[in-house]
């Protein structure tokens, strides 16, 4: 392959192609897997950071709407509590589809609590979450996130299942 063969420029922007998809998708797995960390850690202005300035946090317990709702809710007694109880918030690998600056990625979440009596832990919920995400200035930034936990309604089941329908809306 040199510069002079007639195919090089069409496989290097191939090359290039390929390379972009490849950094997004980091960039959107760092982005996604800083959240239970941080959120772990009572790091506020780090997961509202995660969401644009007007993005939304929708779970199946209450919607946030704005960085300020995703931020407060770190710092509300509910959170607050596991922080002090012991807890992770557990990423399952996403399945992540970029369309030019935007991006959906589908995966499972667990909480995992540590036991009021210190003798381990448990797993408290596990939720279908479905991110859509767009590309900014400051890099890959949530638009929204929905979460349902997998109690067996249809409305998280077809969360997991709108990774494989291009064009699925988001379920509620």
């Amino acid at each position: 392959m040199t510069e002079t063969d007639p195919g090089f420029e069409y496989r290097l922007q191939v090359l290039e192609q390929r390379l972009r998809l490849l950094e997004d998708h980091n960039e959107i797995m760092r982005l996604m897997y800083s959240y239970g960390p941080s959120v772990d850690s009572g790091l506020a202005d780090v997961v509202g950071g995660l969401w644009i300035e007007d993005g939304v946090y929708d779970v199946d317990t209450g919607r946030m709407a704005g960085r300020c709702e995703i931020e407060n809710m770190v710092r509300t007694h509910p959170h607050q509590g596991f922080i002090q109880q012991g807890c992770g918030h557990i990423m399952s690998p996403a399945h992540i589809t970029v369309d030019g600056d935007a991006a959906v990625a589908v995966c499972h979440t667990q909480l995992i609590l540590r036991r009021p009596d210190g003798s381990g832990y448990q797993v408290s919920r596990v939720t279908a979450n479905r991110w859509e995400l767009i590309r900014t200035k400051d890099g890959w930034r949530v638009t929204t996130r929905t979460s349902r936990i997998l109690n067996g309604q249809e409305g998280s089941r077809a969360i997991l299942a709108s990774a494989f329908r291009q064009g699925d809306a988001v379920p509620r």
